[in-house]
């Protein structure tokens, strides 16, 4: 791999990471030039970002991009992915290679078919993911002129479900006369959270024991709000429950970090649930790497950067519990100080902080100065800023200072943040530096995205990683 390419990569996979959650059309663009300019590499990306990943998105388009590739393995590769998707995500595939490449090529309705005749031939697999995605389902049948099977045809089309199927038992759901006999139902079928609330007018502590019991930990997670607000955290009974789904969630290589993330900051809990979140959100960053170079995070807390603060705090917390080594934080305008937490989850970064306010004018390498003073020696710098500095000590002074006297030469990623500039990265750019960009767009869900970057001990063995990723081969 030449330094071209791997600049290239380098660009690539940065993009990738950084691209806003939810914005499709920003997503679209993005593949599009990365499947143009180095395919084979696209291919090996597309299966990396499918085990270590969490934008739906970027999934998505990966599988449309192999499915109309012309290139076989390709193809194959995205018959084997496509198996692994929920049905709302199949049809969100089918509906992005109709409109955003203009066909859907045999192999690539073969793979549907192959998904969908997987699922026939399991009635409990089929019933509930015709539950789940009832319109999904209905839709890669019609659109691609899938016959369905006999059950299939009932369940969906003809609404006349056969007795042992689970759309017969949500009728009987609606029906049922007492709690018990709802609770009974919900318990026997393992009923969906959304699918039980939408055919019950009420839901009894009775039912509601019935249903979080059912449910899974990113079920509970995914839908917290909403059992606080049906009443679930006043119950003593569904509040341990609920409790023990959230410590189960800590551990589950089924749960994601993104989704706990935003559950933690739009449920509307106690503290102690909301620690349990934290936690949660913890381990699931963990299980993506851990941080074995001694790290520096410094924090831009001149005037108008309140964001920075914001996003430093979040990272902060998201780092500290996966450093093994040493981390230093610091806040810095024309002077730095250190933050100092007692803990590591978020909450205990919130007081580190809480007299870290906007003001002064901007010198990026105070921080850095004060360390090699302190003699305090890392091997990658994190730095939130615009990239604005207009005080002394510049930190691409203090910065060969710093590496003269420690001996080390650190990596820099600048995480930007507002209206940033490239003022910063230009100086170490001319300085030969090894330096990586992140933009923070305001989502804050893409912060666990820097583990990768931080985790490995080189960004080039983070390249290797992905192309000895291999590429699943169809199985016919």
């Amino acid at each position: 791999m030449n330094t071209a390419e791997r600049d290239l990569r380098l660009e690539m996979l940065n993009s990738l990471l950084t691209t806003p959650h939810r914005e499709l059309s920003k997503v679209a663009e993005l593949h599009k030039m990365m499947v143009e300019l180095d395919p084979i590499f696209y291919g090996h990306l597309a299966v990396w970002y499918q085990r270590q990943g969490d934008v739906r998105d970027h999934k998505e388009v990966f599988v449309g991009h192999l499915l109309t590739s012309q290139l076989t393995e390709h193809r194959d590769a995205g018959f084997m992915l496509l198996q692994e998707f929920p049905p709302y995500q199949v049809a969100r595939i089918v509906d992005f290679m109709k409109q955003q490449q203009q066909k859907v090529p045999r192999s690539a309705r073969t793979a549907v078919r192959r998904y969908l005749q997987a699922r026939e031939k399991n009635p409990e697999f089929f019933d509930r993911a015709a539950m789940r995605g009832r319109k999904a389902m209905k839709h890669l049948y019609a659109s691609l002129h899938i016959k369905p099977s006999e059950r299939a045809n009932a369940v969906l089309f003809k609404d006349a479900p056969p007795e042992d199927s689970l759309a017969f038992a949500l009728k009987q759901l609606a029906k049922a006369e007492t709690a018990e006999e709802q609770a009974r139902l919900i318990t026997q079928y393992k009923m969906p959270y959304t699918i039980v609330i939408g055919a019950l007018k009420e839901l009894t502590p009775t039912v509601m024991v019935a249903l979080v019991k059912a449910m899974s930990p990113q079920e509970v997670i995914n839908n917290l709000n909403s059992l606080k607000t049906r009443g679930g955290m006043e119950n003593p009974e569904v509040k341990v429950l609920i409790e023990a789904k959230l410590a189960e969630a800590a551990t589950s290589d089924r749960v994601s970090a993104f989704k706990a993330m935003k559950a933690a900051e739009v449920a509307s809990v106690d503290e102690a649930t909301a620690a349990q979140l934290e936690k949660v959100v913890d381990e699931q960053v963990r299980h993506r790497g851990q941080i074995t170079k001694p790290t520096a995070l410094f924090v831009d807390k001149s005037s108008s950067m309140t964001q920075a603060i914001e996003v430093g705090k979040q990272i902060a917390a998201l780092i500290s519990g996966i450093t093994k080594a040493n981390l230093f934080v610091y806040a810095f305008n024309d002077k730095a100080e250190p933050v100092t937490a007692q803990g590591k989850a978020l909450s205990d970064w919130e007081k580190a902080f809480q007299n870290v306010f906007p003001s002064g004018m901007t010198s990026i390498g105070a921080a850095l100065e004060l360390m090699r003073k302190q003699k305090e020696l890392v091997e990658q710098i994190i730095i939130i800023t615009d990239e604005g500095e207009n005080t002394a000590p510049y930190f691409s002074k203090a910065y060969s200072e710093y590496c003269q006297e420690l001996s080390v030469a650190p990596n820099v990623l600048i995480v930007k943040v507002g209206n940033h500039s490239n003022y910063l990265e230009r100086q170490l750019q001319q300085n030969q530096v090894a330096l990586e960009t992140f933009t923070f767009a305001g989502d804050y869900y893409s912060l666990p995205n820097l583990v990768p970057m931080l985790s490995r001990p080189s960004r080039l063995e983070l390249l290797m990683e992905i192309l000895e990723t291999p590429l699943p081969v169809r199985n016919e």
